[in-house]
């Protein structure tokens, strides 16, 4: 057992892991604002006042979800956001010798 701890703690295991459970919370919350606030701002300017990703056009047969891929679209670049400000906030932080 002592053989496995010593693993984690020198392979960084365990801040992976933390990384990856903060990882899915911050999606959890960027998917949240995008959701509940942008989109339904988003869908008043537009003149769909119920919900951005219900937005769609049909083209013969096939319905085509343009407001569900602008909502996708929307989505990633929130969350780029937040990953690209988490490494730039990282990179400043000065390290300790």
């Amino acid at each position: 057992m002592r053989g496995f701890i010593k693993f984690i703690r020198e392979q960084g295991v365990m801040g992976l892991a933390i990384g990856f459970v903060l990882g899915a919370s911050v999606a959890q919350l960027v998917n949240s604002l995008v959701n509940d606030i942008i989109n339904p701002l988003i869908g008043l300017l537009l003149g769909r006042a119920q919900n951005l990703t219900d937005a769609y056009v049909m083209v013969g047969s096939a319905k085509v979800m343009w407001g569900h891929f602008i909502a996708v679209s929307i989505d990633f670049f929130v969350i780029s956001l937040v990953i690209y400000f988490a490494v730039a906030l990282l990179k400043i932080t000065p390290k300790k010798k």
